[in-house]
């Protein structure tokens, strides 16, 4: 059996253009700032998720949330954010943590300290899912895809480097698998019970993971889609590197999603979910 421990590591408070596309608008980053009278519109407050899996192979997790630094006590802290995130990304995207919500808290109220994670495991390193890592030092292995890191790189602007200061990421590479919307995966045990499967176009190397057990599957879509409705009624992010690839990526997941045997299909920000245990 397979236990996957849904939780919510705060919230993040964006442009509802973000998460959904709006098609008419197509709003560039500025637009979605609170720097713009666009950006500052109607914006809504999301949950940002971690995932914890019990294994029978190792303790995983899956992204990491929101850091203590982003509310120190608690509660809403705009100079706290500013230092976290730099002035860029929080007029993009503001945080909320209460206490007790950091992912190192949850695990800590279940007796589990960060020395007793296998491997912590990332769908990409945007701030809201890289943003808690350098609370998790203590784990025994950081992976993340090959290409995303390389994002990082090439488009330093959209990540805040210094979320992963001291952490010695491992990489991988997917591998022509056939798998997912482009056909790459990787087996992370090499038994089919954890596929890491490419879904690019909000990031090169944006990661879902699909946790399989006696024949039923739960898959974790990240930033591929912020909700159901993202899939059911096709509205992809509303920010994206590629967004051929991002509705490509989108198109496979809801059809993954219908499937019989799926038990679940979530997106890492949907306000419809509430934290819950899966067994499979």
């Amino acid at each position: 059996m397979i236990k996957i421990h849904v939780m919510h590591t705060g919230t993040v408070y964006v442009s509802p253009a973000l998460p959904f596309k709006d098609a008419e608008k197509n709003p560039n980053p500025f637009q979605l700032s609170l720097l713009s009278l666009y950006g500052r519109r109607k914006r809504i407050w999301l949950p940002v998720s971690a995932y914890l899996i019990e294994h029978p192979k190792g303790l995983l997790l899956f992204d990491t949330g929101w850091h203590r630094e982003v509310s120190p006590n608690g509660v809403y802290d705009r100079i706290a954010q500013v230092r976290h995130l730099g002035v860029g990304h929080f007029l993009i995207n503001q945080a909320l943590l209460p206490k007790g919500e950091a992912l190192v808290e949850q695990l800590a109220a279940k007796n589990i300290l960060p020395e007793n994670i296998d491997c912590v495991i990332m769908s990409h390193l945007h701030t809201d899912h890289a943003s808690g890592l350098r609370q998790l030092t203590g784990a025994k292995k950081f992976l993340v895809s090959a290409p995303e890191l390389d994002d990082t790189k090439k488009f330093p602007i959209r990540y805040v480097a210094s979320m992963w200061d001291g952490i010695n990421f491992e990489t991988f590479d997917f591998a022509e698998t056939g798998a997912g919307p482009v056909g790459r995966s990787f087996d992370f045990f090499g038994d089919g019970s954890i596929e890491l499967i490419n879904i690019p176009g909000h990031t090169s190397g944006l990661t879902a993971m699909k946790i399989s057990s006696g024949g039923k599957f739960v898959l974790l879509f990240s930033d591929g889609g912020y909700a159901a409705k993202s899939w059911q009624q096709e509205i992809p992010p509303g920010t994206a590197l590629d967004e051929d690839l991002a509705l490509k990526s989108l198109r496979w997941i809801g059809k993954v999603s219908k499937m019989s045997n799926c038990v679940e299909s979530l997106a890492n920000h949907d306000p419809d979910v509430s934290p819950h245990e899966i067994s499979i």
